[in-house]
């Protein structure tokens, strides 16, 4: 009977040769893809959601934490040499940097999920 045939979500232009030359989107499917264009430095547009959940719960490595844990016990007592604080330096500039990662992470979780609400 009247089956409704479904629209595909997208066209392809093309040259009498086959080659093609542009696309046409559905209206809704543009708008969620520009919604989502990674103008925003902070995405993280070429990681997967799982890649992207991974990242934002990733904690340092158990030997760095033992690690970092006895240097900061060694700082409070003031009993750092010089060669274990510049190691308990970089590993709270590694710690930093991590942190950086995983907000990032979050807010393109975030981002995504705004974008899936909004576009459905």
């Amino acid at each position: 009977m009247g089956d409704a045939i479904s629209e595909p979500a997208v066209e392809y232009l093309t040259r009498a040769d086959g080659q093609r030359t542009g696309v046409v989107l559905r209206w809704g499917d543009y708008q969620a893809l520009r919604a989502y264009t990674p103008t925003d430095p902070d995405l993280l547009p070429s990681l997967s959601e799982p890649e992207l959940e991974a990242l934002a719960e990733g904690m340092l490595a158990l030997p760095h934490q033992q690690r970092l844990s006895e240097l900061l016990q060694l700082s409070r007592a003031g009993a750092l040499e010089d060669e274990a604080e510049a190691e308990l330096d970089h590993l709270l500039t590694h710690v930093d940097h991590m942190n950086i990662i995983k907000a990032r992470a979050r807010y393109t979780l975030q981002r995504l999920t705004e974008v899936k609400e909004s576009y459905g």
